[in-house]
């Protein structure tokens, strides 16, 4: 996972785009980009991403071949019906992989998740996270944004803590 972040954190050097959110599990992994330009494209971002981690982890461990077989899935936040609940939904639904997979017995005590960047105005993440416009024009300032987040979560969430 510590490999992933230096991955991660080389290529936001790289291209440019915004990392929003993530996620860095034992098997598999989930970020929200944003790109920002024509150039650095999502497929050439994840492509440098997975093979950068692919080639250092079988260094690392003395194999050869690719680390992911499936290609990537990408979805536009911009195009759901209603992209400001989509994107509370993916926070969440990202904030809650681990929980749901019993390494960590609440989602913010997850080290290689964003969530708290987005619960706490000046969290220090180990990556650099733009907060999505989604959540930053859910309210006039951090504290009403998170209050809003926060009830999304008591909502769509909440059974999740009390009764898996």
């Amino acid at each position: 996972k510590e490999m992933m972040i230096t991955v991660i954190r080389e290529t936001q050097e790289k291209f440019d785009f915004r990392l929003n959110a993530f996620i860095i599990l034992d098997n598999h992994f989930h970020f929200i980009i944003q790109t920002k330009n024509d150039k650095d494209t999502v497929s050439k971002i994840m492509q440098r991403l997975k093979s950068v981690f692919a080639k250092r982890y079988n260094k690392k461990m003395g194999t050869c071949g690719p680390f992911w077989n499936e290609r990537f899935g990408c979805k536009i936040i911009e195009k759901a019906k209603d992209s400001t609940k989509y994107m509370l939904y993916l926070l969440w639904y990202l904030a809650y992989n681990s929980y749901r997979k019993g390494k960590v017995n609440d989602p913010r005590e997850d080290k290689y998740s964003s969530i708290n960047c987005y619960l706490q105005k000046k969290y220090k993440c180990s990556l650099k996270i733009t907060l999505h416009d989604a959540f930053t024009s859910l309210g006039k300032s951090f504290n009403e944004s998170l209050k809003y987040l926060l009830k999304y979560e008591k909502y769509h969430f909440d059974g999740l803590m009390h009764y898996s």
